[in-house]
């Protein structure tokens, strides 16, 4: 057996193309054009990377981009006043601070500081808090591309066992709590966790997201099983993930590819929350 490639590209292109026509229209509508503004402090590459790839898809669909990239040695002071502009600043609809930040500042001070209707990321207490309580809010951009890619696939996970290996709240607590929502059985394994084969083995929905490059081999997938892997890893031999994919494809169900699974659905959910909180802010005008 030889599992569906689950391709995040060709979905986030989908999604893409929709948005740019629901932004098009909201501007001929409104007159406001969603944009986002993305915070970049130091010299990461992988962080450059990833800054350039928001911008392209910002512009390819019709949003406003702004980036800000400051340098190594910005003091705290000094980013979180730029955030306060950005919150005060009626044409910005989104603010993302690209993390990591150089060491010496506190990413937890910057991202509380982030007006929650502009919390595009879904990191601040308050988003996280509406997630876990079920109400209205934005939905971190991983977890929520996760869940995408798997309704895509026509899958029902009411009553379904899922299995998150990572805890983190980027990934992993989110993901947990979008698919209780959708009445899945879930567990979250981590570090700690003894005899994670004992679980893996018996998920229906496997979601990786801990940075362990081919962490997760075919003997511990469940024939059948939906396998999402949301770890990148740069190796020697390229980028890989947190699943081996050559062994686990032959026993799943359901595989994401890396690269071309999970990190392009998103940045395409990062776009729709920033079209939403563009629609919002429209609303309360």
């Amino acid at each position: 057996m030889s599992a569906v490639i689950l391709d995040g590209k060709a979905l986030a292109a989908s999604i893409r193309e929709d948005l740019s026509q629901k932004v098009q229209t909201l501007i001929e509508e409104t007159g406001v054009k969603p944009t986002l503004a993305v915070i970049v402090a130091g010299d990461d590459p992988a962080s450059a990377v990833y800054v350039r790839n928001k911008e392209r898809a910002c512009i390819g669909a019709g949003m406003g981009s702004i980036v800000d990239r400051l340098p190594q040695d910005v003091t705290q002071e000094e980013l979180e006043a730029l955030v306060r502009r950005y919150n005060e600043d009626d044409s910005i609809h989104g603010i993302l601070v690209q993390l990591p930040l150089p060491k010496h500042l506190d990413e937890s001070r910057v991202l509380e500081l982030i007006d929650p209707k502009k919390d595009v990321d879904g990191f601040h207490a308050v988003n996280m808090g509406a997630l876990l309580s079920g109400m209205e809010g934005f939905v971190p951009c991983t977890p929520k591309g996760v869940m995408r890619l798997i309704e895509s696939a026509g899958i029902d996970l009411s009553g379904k066992n899922a299995v998150i290996v990572g805890r983190s709240n980027i990934v992993g607590k989110p993901a947990a709590l979008l698919l209780l929502q959708k009445n899945a059985t879930v567990t979250v394994c981590h570090s700690k966790t003894e005899d994670l084969s004992s679980f893996t083995k018996n998920a229906d929905v496997l979601v990786a997201a801990v940075g362990r490059p081919n962490m997760i081999t075919g003997d511990m997938v469940k024939p059948g099983a939906v396998v999402i892997d949301v770890g990148i890893n740069r190796t020697e031999s390229g980028l890989v993930g947190d699943v081996d994919f050559a062994s686990a494809s032959e026993v799943a169900g359901y595989i994401t590819p890396v690269p071309g699974g999970v990190g392009p659905m998103t940045i395409a959910m990062l776009l729709e929350n920033t079209y939403i909180g563009a629609k919002n802010s429209c609303a309360k005008a």
